[in-house]
């Protein structure tokens, strides 16, 4: 198994968005901005879908591969780290998630 994480992934994106490079997709996505790399991350998630209905295993692996980095992407433009994330699913652990998700229709 390799040691490759979503961390190490994130750490990445981060270098190639900063580096202007014209042939990095990443610096590309970064230049569009939210509304294309949010595009982008949907585009993923319904492929994802598909290939999954389909029982197309290696497609989903392929597909969640690019959903994973895209959704990355769009993290990093919204100034929202994966660390984040990760505290806010750590938080959740102590509660089913009926109760988590019931929590958060409740009129504030």
């Amino acid at each position: 198994m390799a040691s490759f994480s979503l961390s190490d992934l994130e750490a990445t994106i981060r270098e190639r968005a900063r580096s202007g490079d014209a042939e990095s997709w990443t610096a590309r996505l970064f230049a569009k901005g939210m509304d294309k790399a949010a595009q982008k991350l949907g585009e993923e998630a319904v492929e994802t879908v598909i290939a999954a209905v389909k029982g197309d295993t290696k497609g989903v692996i392929s597909e969640s591969a690019d959903l994973l980095y895209h959704w990355l992407v769009v993290l990093a433009i919204a100034g929202v780290s994966l660390d984040d994330v990760l505290a806010e699913l750590e938080r959740r652990t102590g509660q089913s998630g009926v109760a988590e998700k019931a929590s958060r229709s409740q009129p504030g």
